[in-house]
């Protein structure tokens, strides 16, 4: 994965993530290792969620898997989101759960997502992959405690593929995320 990190250094749109902007300085070692078995989470969640996922939810998950990725080109993130988590594989198999408040800033560093509500939360930073790709780094806490800083640990740290998926549409793809599924996809609606 270091060797493919030069290529993610740029932030899709305005300054840099940090003082370096480096991705590479950024990453830990655990999470480059999660982006490197993207596809393989990826293929092994759905089909445990193809194996025993309602018609619901499923009908909900094709259709996430089944979006074309967009360039990101003329895309703003900025702005007031409804996001909700759809979580495949693993102990429940499928869950989509409902929506809520996520907002996504330009903080001067860069665009920093923050979910806003529901118990479960994220906070995190964009950098470029390709044109029609950006890795997420972020960390999860719950509603009401302190969000810890990314590199703190497995237990808190979070990486991701951002794509855009229609004209006010995008998701991030979480590969084997510490808790309860073996992949996860945040999706953004406005």
């Amino acid at each position: 994965m270091r060797r493919y990190l030069p290529a993610l250094v740029a932030l899709i749109l305005p300054a840099t993530a940090n003082a370096t902007g480096a991705i590479v300085d950024l990453i830990t070692p655990a999470d480059e290792r999660r982006l490197e078995r993207f596809d393989e989470a990826r293929a092994k969640a759905l089909s445990e969620a193809r194996a025993g996922g309602s018609a619901a939810d499923l009908t909900v998950l094709e259709d996430l898997v089944g979006r074309e990725h967009q360039p990101w080109a003329d895309f703003d993130l900025t702005g007031d989101w409804q996001c909700r988590t759809v979580k495949v594989g693993g102990i429940a198999t499928l869950v989509v759960y409902g929506w809520f408040k996520c907002r996504v800033s330009d903080d001067g560093s860069g665009w920093k997502l923050e979910k806003l509500s529901g118990s479960q939360r994220t906070t995190g930073r964009f950098f470029t992959e390709s044109d029609t790709a950006a890795i997420y780094l972020g960390v999860y806490h719950v509603a009401g405690t302190a969000t810890p800083d990314y590199g703190k640990g497995p237990e808190s740290d979070q990486v991701g593929r951002t794509f855009r998926t229609g004209k006010a549409t995008w998701q991030i793809e979480f590969p084997l995320p510490t808790y309860e599924s073996t992949f996860d996809i945040l999706e953004f609606r406005k």
